[in-house]
């Protein structure tokens, strides 16, 4: 179980911040574009990224954007809102770094968020604004006794 599952399981609070991190590769990058069918040059075509004076091969940003989902989806997070302000590129390779702070907390797990994803050099890349519903009352046990069907690191 994860460190953020187990967080969740022992009850969030506004301040909580969860932090992940990943490699962007061009092999994770095509499986992604091949899924959503998003076959935007800049993340393929040496010569279109030259044109679009980019330094290189770009990820996609709904990939970056997943580093937030990744997070909601060790709290059991539901959302309902989910605002994403791509700020720089991501460049294939890139190592990008997400952390996720709960902001506010209503009631019936009604839950706001910010998260913050920057690249190796602590430029922030993507910022997202999240509102939507965690785990509450018997959810909580319900969610420390779940088995996923895949591994959670």
């Amino acid at each position: 179980m994860s460190e953020i599952r187990k967080k969740t399981i022992e009850g969030l609070k506004v301040g909580d911040t969860f932090t992940v991190s990943r490699t962007f590769d061009e092999e994770v990058a095509l499986d992604f574009s091949n899924m959503t069918k998003n076959f935007n040059p800049v993340y393929s075509d040496e010569t279109f990224v030259k044109a679009k004076k980019l330094k290189r091969k770009v990820c996609p940003g709904l990939l970056v954007g997943s580093l937030v989902t990744e997070i909601g989806g060790q709290i059991g997070w539901f959302a309902s809102k989910l605002d994403f302000r791509f700020r720089k590129p991501v460049y294939l390779g890139d190592t990008v770094t997400c952390s996720l702070t709960i902001s506010c907390m209503a009631g019936k797990g009604l839950t706001e968020a910010k998260a913050v994803c920057r690249n190796k050099e602590g430029e922030i890349v993507l910022e997202a604004f999240l509102k939507g519903y965690i785990p509450v009352g018997s959810e909580i046990q319900i969610l420390d006794n779940s088995v996923p069907g895949y591994p959670i690191p």
